[in-house]
């Protein structure tokens, strides 16, 4: 399983980070994204979930 954060954006005065994951799907068996935008101290957990 592929993950990978992808890039770090600054909105007003908060920072914000988009992570994106490569899951697999239990039906069909293919590889499908989950994108997400989350401060930075909440990217770990992000990608640590299945």
């Amino acid at each position: 399983m592929a993950k990978k954060s992808v890039a770090s954006l600054q909105t007003g005065s908060k920072r914000l980070t988009k992570a994106i994951k490569m899951v697999k799907s239990p039906k069909t068996g293919a590889y499908m994204f989950v994108e997400s935008v989350m401060s930075p101290e909440l990217v770990n957990d992000f990608l640590k979930k299945k």
